[in-house]
């Protein structure tokens, strides 16, 4: 029997269950968590669009993203703003 690995870019088909997801992530796994599924959400919509929307080329998105790096804030607001989001402070 093979296993694959699961990927949660592969049931992010709505804006709702992206904001979902981004939400869990980041109150279950901290700011590693939320960059993670930043990462799940961007595969899942395309890189390429996220880069257009915000008008960051795609090797800076993913070197943003990749495990253990710590991209401006700046970068951030822009890709959780492309996904139709908001960052606030409750």
């Amino acid at each position: 029997m093979t296993t694959s690995k699961w990927d949660a870019s592969e049931y992010l088909d709505s804006p709702e269950m992206m904001k979902e997801y981004l939400q869990i992530m980041l109150e279950e796994n901290g700011v590693e968590g939320f960059q993670r599924a930043l990462g799940d959400i961007a595969k899942a919509k395309g890189m390429s669009e996220i880069a257009r929307a915000t008008k960051l080329g795609r090797q800076n998105l993913y070197k943003a993203l990749a495990e253990g790096s710590s991209p401006k804030f700046d970068t951030v607001k822009k890709m959780v703003e492309a996904l139709g989001c908001k960052i606030a402070i409750v």
